[in-house]
């Protein structure tokens, strides 16, 4: 029996995919559960997998073209198998009928509850009957690897170490896995030789569009697309108001610097300290710690705070969840692990849905202050400058302090100018005397 491939939303926002390589060619036999292609959604490179057993018999889609979520992109049917009136359907442009044409929805995340299953794979449908509910991905999504670090002939590597291979000119057969089964991931490839004639300068230099002739024109990613089309949603519905504070950060430092002297396992960021206040804050301001949903307003009891992280090609913001009730020391450690997975786009989509409110810095790119934009349907995000030694008066006399410069954006459906600006005082208080945030 046939088994139409379907490209499925693999993120709560995804709305099309990018196949980015196609793993299999046309004619190679696949089993179930092996890795068909490399797909790029608006967050992350993931990989779409084989539901069915058979021969890959007609690809429909070229690398690096876009497909809409729920679109047959290829098909997999026995080697005899008449595939004709499915392949015709697909190339004449029109939809698959509607009930086999329909991916299933993409995973959310209730902040409420516990997180669902993720889903981090495109699923397959047989062609004949009714479209099956979605099948959850198994544990692994390809059968265990041989020692060799090879399965079904294909070397064992992530998608991200195959894509820095490729930049790197890197051979991705001369070199060991020292990820799970042997599988190659990014550190092997990174540790590699490159190929003569390429340095990871040049792969960086690569990667940029070639200064030839009067312009260039360079295709928008998927988390460029996600990105340009939230930011028209917020900045021009939202009505947003800002407000501006500044911080004594001079006990801070000095509990950081306390810190620090009892060992590497105790060293954290000024900004791991600022989104714990801002955290706690939000836990004891709770009408700041809410969603704008059309005709209600929805205020959380849990603070999942959101951790806006540049990337290569954009934006993301990973989630630390019950930020309030996590240590100084568990914030910095899950803050550093999301923020080196998001830039490896490895993060799954249960790791930066679901934030009540969200917190982005700018400050160690030695800006001062600036305006951040509201990720709707949240009421508020922090945008956190650098911290500068400024001359301010204390008892009288003028003294050099470090400073800090934050600027709330506020959605006025929710968040009300005294409401905004008692949440501030909160978060002065707690850095202002850092020892509250162990209260």
């Amino acid at each position: 029996m046939a088994t139409k491939v379907f490209m499925e939303a693999l993120s709560p926002t995804m709305e099309e995919g990018r196949l980015v390589k196609w793993l299999k060619a046309e004619g190679d036999a696949v089993k179930s559960g092996e890795t068909l292609a490399e797909v790029e959604t608006d967050k992350a490179i993931m990989e779409l997998v084989a539901r069915g057993d058979g021969v890959l018999r007609k690809r429909l889609i070229a690398e690096g073209a876009t497909s809409p979520v729920g679109s047959l992109i290829a098909v997999i049917a026995g080697a005899d198998e008449d595939i004709a009136s499915l392949v015709a359907g697909a190339a004449a442009g029109g939809p698959p009928p509607a009930a086999e044409a329909t991916a299933p929805p993409a995973p959310t995340r209730d902040p409420q509850n516990a997180p669902p299953a993720t889903a981090t794979q495109a699923t397959t449908a047989p062609a004949s009957g009714p479209t099956p509910s979605p099948v959850p991905a198994p544990a692994q999504s390809a059968p265990p690897p041989s020692s060799s670090a090879a399965s079904a002939g294909r070397l064992r590597s992530s998608p991200l170490a195959r894509r820095l291979a490729a930049e790197r000119g890197v051979d991705l057969g001369s070199i060991g896995g020292s990820g799970p089964g042997g599988r190659i991931i990014k550190r092997d490839v990174e540790s590699a030789p490159a190929a003569a004639g390429t340095s990871p300068a040049m792969s960086t230099a690569s990667a940029r569009p070639a200064t030839v002739g009067d312009y260039q024109d360079v295709p928008l990613t998927q988390i460029r697309k996600t990105i340009a089309r939230r930011l028209a949603e917020s900045i021009g519905p939202v009505p947003t108001f800002y407000l501006t504070a500044e911080f004594d950060l001079e006990r801070a430092a000095e509990m950081r610097s306390a810190m620090a002297g009892m060992g590497d396992e105790y060293k954290v960021s000024f900004n791991d300290i600022v989104m714990k206040a801002v955290a706690t804050a939000l836990a004891e301001h709770p009408e700041c710690n809410a969603h704008w949903l059309g005709d209600h307003i929805r205020y959380f009891n849990r603070v999942h705070l959101g951790m806006a992280v540049a990337v290569e090609d954009g934006l993301i913001t990973p989630v630390l969840f019950d930020a309030d009730r996590k240590g100084l020391r568990d914030i910095a450690r899950e803050s550093r692990e999301l923020a080196a997975r998001a830039r490896d786009r490895r993060l799954k989509p249960d790791e930066y849905t679901g934030s009540t409110f969200s917190v982005s810095n700018l400050g160690m790119f030695g800006i001062d202050h600036f305006t951040a934009i509201i990720n709707p349907p949240e009421a508020g995000i922090l945008a956190i400058g650098g911290i500068e030694p400024r001359p301010v008066v204390v008892d009288g006399n003028v003294v050099v302090r470090r400073r800090l410069r934050v600027t709330m954006s506020c959605d006025h459906r929710v968040i009300d100018g005294a409401t905004g600006a008692k949440f501030l005082q909160t978060v002065r208080r707690l850095l202002e005397v850092p020892l509250m945030l162990a209260w």
